[in-house]
């Protein structure tokens, strides 16, 4: 592979640290209702393990609650059971027609026990991004030491990867910066 080639597939990589830490801190419960909180809830519909939001409607009708409208009325109690059983910490109410899930209102305490968690999150994407660009630079040393490119090259390339990888942390601070604001604000 070129170094050009070496590049795109370390920013590919990257990419994907950055794509997971967002997915993993929309699962996190902010002092907001999100229809993301129950992405991971899988119903027993049939005999198949589904997504709830393939036998449902999900919705958040204001900031303290999710409700859940299955598209038929006789999995409402196998849902019921699923958001209970995935123990996300949620308790659903069912009024014979939709699942709704009121969100309690956090404390300080659990507010900063989620920042807490949100930078730990933060912190391995970063090491993450630092293994990919430890993983380039091996690479690319390779290259120059098979002589496909020259000192200057490599010292070029070796720059470039740096501030990509300079790029990518200052990115992934600030999606932390969000989330953490997100979650401190009532």
């Amino acid at each position: 592979m070129s170094a050009k080639e070496h590049m795109d597939v370390m920013i590919q990589h990257m990419d994907k640290s950055i794509q997971s830490l967002k997915a993993e801190l929309a699962k996190l419960r902010t002092g907001r209702a999100s229809t993301a909180l129950v992405d991971t809830v899988h119903v027993d519909y049939y005999g198949s393990n589904v997504p709830i939001n393939q036998v449902a409607n999900v919705t958040t009708p204001d900031a303290r609650t999710i409700q859940i409208a299955p598209w038929e009325a006789n999995t409402l109690g196998a849902i019921e059971k699923a958001i209970l059983a995935a123990n996300i910490g949620l308790t659903p109410n069912n009024d014979g027609k939709v699942i709704r899930i009121p969100l309690p209102q956090m404390t300080e305490e659990r507010r900063k026990d989620l920042v807490k968690i949100v930078k730990k999150l933060g912190e391995e994407s970063k090491v993450a991004v630092r293994n990919q660009r430890r993983d380039s630079n091996e690479e690319i040393k390779k290259l120059e030491k098979a002589k496909s490119m020259s000192e200057d090259e490599l010292k070029k390339t070796l720059d470039v990867i740096q501030k990509k990888t300079d790029e990518k942390t200052t990115e992934i601070d600030k999606i932390v910066q969000a989330k953490e604001k997100e979650i401190m604000t009532i």
